[in-house]
């Protein structure tokens, strides 16, 4: 019986933290799981598959999660060798921002 009621309130809490993520930031952990986790960790515990490509759970450690504004409307030519270039409308930027800043 216990087991089963630990099972209920994990599901519980599992279901009010995606409920709890604005729609900015479901739209940007699709962007990401699109477009970059292929090489990018995109969530709170797994390793990269490129070595050379930092988890985003990191990237608040290196730069301002805001500041990246800029780089994603200008298009990011550089970071890990392999990493295409691109360039983000504004409602891309701000959804990719709201999920970063969701993983800090």
């Amino acid at each position: 019986m216990r087991t089963v009621v630990a099972c209920l309130i994990l599901l519980l809490v599992t279901a009010n933290s995606a409920l709890a993520a604005s729609a900015s930031e479901r739209r940007g952990k699709a962007f990401a799981k699109a477009h970059c986790a292929r090489c990018h960790a995109i969530d709170r515990r797994s390793a990269s598959r490129n070595e050379d490509a930092p988890p985003f759970r990191t990237l608040h450690r290196r730069y301002p999660v805001e500041t990246l504004a800029e780089a994603f409307a200008e298009g990011i030519y550089t970071g890990h060798p392999e990493m295409p270039a691109f360039e983000l409308d504004p409602r891309q930027i701000n959804d990719l921002l709201a999920f970063l800043k969701s993983l800090e």
